[in-house]
């Protein structure tokens, strides 16, 4: 049985959109393409799209899941592989509880204490177990942009890495304490916080205002990163995506 490019995008949850782009990278080919123009899927394609997004919510890259996938010659063994990846997400995903954990309760004492300033002993360890690849690899409907990042970030050392991560805490942080200042999400100084991230982004690749609203939506859509935004502060990842809408809006067009 074959089935037309909307049922598989509805089935598996990729965009159309997306599904064209895997085929044309030569990733995942069509079976055929009918008479009126329309890419047409039957069960082997339907298994590679899984094992295709299985290895991208690992945070596999486009072109290491090409070489996986072109290298296996046995799909059990390929599915015990992934298998394997899966139980090593499951660690990670362990790892990033803790590191929710240990924020909270950083967060939590400095209140007692009475501090006003927003302040996290470790920050390093903030962004512990959601490293930059599987912060972008959620953006499933923007491949350009998700390979640009991918493409630069696997050429980064570990300390390159992890100064990477430092500056994002301390943007996080900032951008809290001027939630807790209740600032709104347009005003000048929130907005200027906002451009410096962009600024960041753009050492990779300029994002498009449709691409950054995106990352806003992502925020607060995705459970990773919400989770991260809201152990800093409640409502920062709103906060976040608000800030990013209005900034997109004046300074994007």
């Amino acid at each position: 049985m074959a089935w037309p490019i909307a049922e598989v995008a509805r089935m598996s949850g990729v965009t159309a959109r997306t599904l064209r782009h895997y085929d044309d990278i030569g990733l995942l080919p069509p079976a055929c393409i009918g008479a009126n123009g329309h890419r047409y899927y039957e069960d082997r394609q339907l298994l590679r799209l899984q094992q295709i997004l299985v290895l991208r919510a690992l945070g596999v890259g486009l072109p290491e899941i090409d070489r996986i996938l072109a290298s296996q010659v046995d799909e059990l063994e390929a599915l015990r592989g992934h298998h394997r990846r899966l139980l090593d997400e499951r660690d990670r995903l362990h790892a990033l509880a803790g590191t929710v954990a240990r924020t909270i309760t950083e967060l939590e004492q400095s209140r007692k204490d009475g501090t006003a300033m927003i302040t996290i002993s470790r920050p390093e360890n903030l962004f512990e177990g959601v490293r930059p690849t599987h912060c972008m690899k959620v953006l499933h409907d923007y491949p350009e942009l998700v390979g640009a990042f991918e493409r630069q970030t696997s050429t980064w050392t570990e300390a390159e890495s992890e100064a990477d991560e430092r500056e994002r805490t301390a943007q996080m942080i900032r951008l809290a304490e001027l939630l807790a200042a209740g600032l709104p999400a347009d005003a000048e100084a929130v907005q200027a916080e906002i451009d410096a991230q962009y600024r960041t982004l753009s050492r990779v690749r300029a994002a498009t205002a449709e691409e950054y609203r995106a990352i806003g939506r992502t925020c607060v859509e995705n459970e990773h990163w919400r989770a991260v935004y809201e152990a800093i502060a409640p409502g920062l990842a709103a906060y976040q995506r608000a800030a990013i809408d209005a900034y997109a809006a004046t300074r994007l067009r």
